[in-house]
């Protein structure tokens, strides 16, 4: 029995480690697990975006599991310096592959934490004009009119402007209507005025305004300028061009177009 006791020794000693390493894993794991959590509904509780939520609490989960594990080989003997040395070459090797997308990621934490639009939104960003379908981490997915559907890096979108049509709830449709100088200026504005009030999707507060803008080259051109809301907005622009078209037509008002006299002298011909 003695020529075993020494292997006995080592196999007791090397099973106190094993137990101890799966107890340290078990409940560092479940540690974690509560810390993660405790990080989400934080965030939630902050409205943050659920992306970021998601990626930030995974991130932090992974971040915390590795430390558990290298606690747990360290419990067995393992050189932890030397796997933790490891662990952060893969990571440089990891960070240096991807730098490229560094610029995307941060620009995409930018835009998840500042909201300058959401899911459903119809933005101009990033060179490209349509409705917001997705927001990424490293990209933003925009579906255009006629249903093409663009992938847009984030930091293309940080880098330029962003114009977001859908972000107040009434928008202004600015209209330019230019009549004949031999037509009767308050017949034309009250028929304008006229027009904008038969529209029931046009806003009463704010008040719609019909002025004269212009003494043009040809043409005397009024201002109409009407509110509606962000969502009646393309339908409203396109019903009021057709009716003003359709009444100016009926009245024998005049929308003239640019023209150019040319003389021809017959005695140089």
């Amino acid at each position: 029995m003695e020529k075993y006791q020494g292997y006995i020794d080592i196999a007791i000693s090397y099973g106190i480690k094993i137990v101890g390493a799966i107890l340290i894993f078990i409940i560092g794991k479940w540690i974690t697990k509560l810390l993660t959590n405790l990080f989400r509904k934080a965030l939630q509780k902050s409205n943050t975006d659920e992306t970021l939520i998601k990626f930030l609490g995974d991130l932090i989960y992974f971040a915390l599991l590795v430390l558990v594990i290298i606690a747990a080989l360290g419990t067995l003997g393992v050189n932890t310096t030397s796997f933790a040395a490891i662990i952060g070459a893969a990571g440089l090797a990891v960070g240096l592959a991807l730098q490229a997308n560094f610029s995307n990621f941060g620009a995409g934490i930018v835009i998840l934490f500042l909201r300058p639009f959401k899911v459903g939104d119809f933005v101009e960003a990033g060179g490209a004009t349509g409705v917001v379908e997705s927001i990424g981490i490293f990209n933003t997915t925009i579906k255009t009119g006629d249903n093409r559907v663009i992938i847009v890096p984030n930091s293309n979108i940080i880098g330029g402007n962003i114009v977001n049509y859908s972000k107040e709830p009434i928008r202004r449709i600015d209209l330019v209507i230019g009549v004949g100088y031999e037509d009767d200026l308050k017949l034309v504005k009250h028929t304008l005025e006229e027009i904008l009030k038969s529209d029931e999707r046009i806003l009463k507060d704010p008040a719609p305004s019909v002025a004269l803008a212009e003494l043009a080259d040809s043409s005397v051109n009024f201002n109409v300028r009407p509110w509606v809301k962000s969502g009646d907005y393309w339908a409203v622009r396109s019903d009021l061009l057709e009716k003003i078209k359709v009444i100016f037509d009926e009245k024998g008002i005049n929308i003239p177009y640019p023209q150019m006299d040319v003389h021809i002298d017959q005695k140089a011909a």
